[in-house]
C-alpha cells in the first residue's frame, strides 16, 4: 500500500506578516541608507544655517520681544557684551539654532524614511498623526513660553532693580548670550514637555499604559511635574507656574487622548469578532 503523505489545509497568510517578506537588508546597507539620511538633514541644517546668519540680528531682535513687553518699550531693553568676540559667536548661536528649528521637517521626514521600511501598514498610519502632532505640539509650548511666560518672568526680574535719591542705582543688564542661552533653554525645555500627549499616546497604543493607569499615577504625575518645571525654569515662581500649570492639563489631555484609543481598539476587536 502506498504511503499517502497526510494533508493539511494550508493557512491563508496574514497579510502583515507577509507585507515586510523580501525587506530585509543586510546591516551595509541599512548603515549606507543611515549615512545617506543623516547627509540630508546636515546640509538641510547647513544651507539654512548660512542663510540664517544673514538674519542672525534680525532673529535676535525677534527673541528680545518678552524683553520688549517686560520693560515696556525696545527703547527700554539694555543688554551688554563684555568680550569683543562674544556677540559675534551669539549671532552663530542664533544661527544654528533657527536652522535646526526650521529644518525640523526634513529631519523629521528622513528619520520617519529610515524606519518606515520596518513598519507594518497599520503601524505607519498610526504612526503618522504623532508625526505631524509633534512639531505643532512644540511651536505651541515655544509660544506659551515666548509671549506668556517669559515676559512675566522677566517683568518679576526687572522689578528687582532699584534706584533713587540716595540709594545705589542696581539695574538688569544682561549679557547678549545670558540672554539667548535663557530663551533657547526655555524654548527646548517647554517645546519638549509639550510632546507629554504625543508620548502618551503613543504608549498607549502600543499597550503599555491604560487610562486607568494614568489615574492611578496623577498624584506621582503632578510632583514629578512640579520637579520637572523647577529644574527647568529660572528659580522664579512664574516661570515654574507657568511650565507646570500647562502640563498638568496636558497630563489630563493625554488621559482623554489614551481613552480616545481604547476606545478605537475596542471598536475594531468587535469587528473583527462579528466577522469571524
Amino acid at each position: 500500500m502506498n504511503d499517502v503523505p497526510a494533508t493539511k489545509d494550508e493557512e491563508p497568510a496574514e497579510p502583515d506578516k507577509d507585507e515586510l517578506a523580501g525587506t530585509e537588508a543586510p546591516l551595509i546597507e541599512h548603515l549606507s541608507e543611515l549615512r545617506s539620511r543623516l547627509i540630508t538633514s546636515l546640509s538641510a541644517v547647513a544651507v539654512l544655517f548660512v542663510v540664517c546668519f544673514f538674519f542672525a540680528e534680525r532673529i535676535f531682535v525677534f527673541l528680545l520681544g518678552p524683553y520688549e513687553r517686560a520693560a515696556g518699550s525696545i527703547e527700554d531693553v539694555h543688554l551688554i557684551f563684555t568680550a569683543p568676540q562674544e556677540f559675534f559667536f551669539t549671532k552663530l548661536s542664533v544661527a544654528l539654532f533657527a536652522a535646526i528649528f526650521f529644518a525640523f521637517p526634513v529631519i523629521a521626514t528622513q528619520l520617519y524614511m529610515f524606519v518606515a521600511p520596518g513598519l507594518y501598514r497599520r503601524e505607519r498610519k498610526a504612526f503618522l498623526p504623532f508625526l505631524a502632532a509633534a512639531p505643532v505640539l512644540f511651536v505651541i509650548g515655544a509660544a506659551v513660553m515666548y509671549y506668556g511666560v517669559l515676559p512675566l518672568a522677566l517683568t518679576f526680574f526687572l522689578n528687582q532693580e532699584m534706584s533713587g535719591p540716595g540709594e545705589a542705582t542696581i539695574e538688569m543688564l544682561p549679557r547678549v548670550s545670558e540672554y539667548l542661552g535663557l530663551i533657547m533653554t526655555l524654548v527646548l525645555a517647554f517645546g519638549i514637555c509639550f510632546q507629554l500627549p504625543v508620548l502618551l499616546t503613543l504608549l498607549a497604543r502600543v499597550e503599555l499604559i491604560t487610562s486607568d493607569t494614568l489615574k492611578s499615577w496623577r498624584k506621582y504625575a503632578i510632583v514629578a511635574i512640579l520637579v520637572v518645571a523647577a529644574f527647568l525654569t529660572p528659580p522664579d515662581p512664574i516661570s515654574q507656574l507657568g511650565l507646570a500649570l500647562p502640563l498638568l492639563l496636558l497630563y489630563e489631555g493625554s488621559i482623554l487622548s489614551v481613552k480616545m484609543v481604547e476606545r478605537s481598539r475596542r471598536k475594531a476587536q468587535q469587528a473583527a469578532a462579528q466577522a469571524e
